[in-house]
């Protein structure tokens, strides 16, 4: 058994006003008066539950007490999932610990998370890994601050995050060091930002449906 690194309480991270957190380009969603703090679970006490105490132990078993320490983080349990946070220099032993060790044979993605007001954690990468064998799910992030959006490629150990890795630097920015090919998926290769920031604005083009033209969402009536 392996003592949870970090343990805190909930951390709130930012207040976000509106349904989408951007000002001046095109809410049109009439929830302009909406305000909510933006809150991140803190790590957790064990016992974890189920199987994520199991999960755990064998983790830190295989790594070793002190690469373990040095590589996660925190260890949280939101509404019943298990996420391993783990610093992105880590990433990869780590994921490959729980391929070959823990018997996670299969990573189901790549998600990119954007939290503007976490200073320095502003991109975070989320992979979820299910154990076919054992048919258990966990999930790992890694964060990356704006200013060095660096992440490790787990190409090399799940080969299915190839597409997913780049959709996720097309929308959010985060390179990912490793990928063979590293390109836009979506975008326009000389498209300027990404789209799922939290700070892109919310802009369009006009569409023209049964002869009626619908202009972009900036340029809507707002109701808020």
């Amino acid at each position: 058994m392996t003592d949870t690194p970090d343990q805190t309480g909930p951390e709130v991270i930012g207040t976000r006003r509106g349904m989408f957190g951007v000002r001046g380009s095109g809410d049109t969603s009439g929830y302009g008066r909406l305000v909510r703090e933006v809150v991140l679970p803190g790590s957790s006490p064990r016992p974890y539950g189920g199987y994520f105490d199991d999960v755990v132990d064998a983790l830190a078993g295989a790594l070793g007490a002190d690469q373990f320490t040095a590589a996660v983080e925190r260890i949280v349990v939101f509404r019943d999932e298990l996420t391993l946070e783990v610093r992105r220099d880590h990433l990869v032993p780590v994921a490959q610990t729980l391929r070959d060790e823990l018997r996670f044979e299969l990573c189901l993605g790549v998600s990119g998370v954007h939290y503007p007001d976490d200073p320095d954690r502003e991109l975070h990468a989320v992979y979820p890994l299910m154990s076919i064998t054992h048919n258990r799910r966990i999930r790992v992030e890694v964060c990356a601050p704006d200013a060095d959006p660096h992440v490790p490629s787990l190409y090399s150990v799940y080969p299915t995050t190839d597409w997913h890795e780049r959709e996720t630097y097309d929308f959010f920015g985060i390179i990912f060091d490793g990928h063979p090919a590293l390109t836009r998926i979506e975008m326009p290769d000389d498209w300027v930002g990404h789209p799922q920031r939290k700070d892109y604005p919310l802009g369009g083009i006009p569409v023209e449906y049964h002869g009626a033209k619908i202009p972009p969402p900036d340029e809507r009536r707002a109701y808020n």
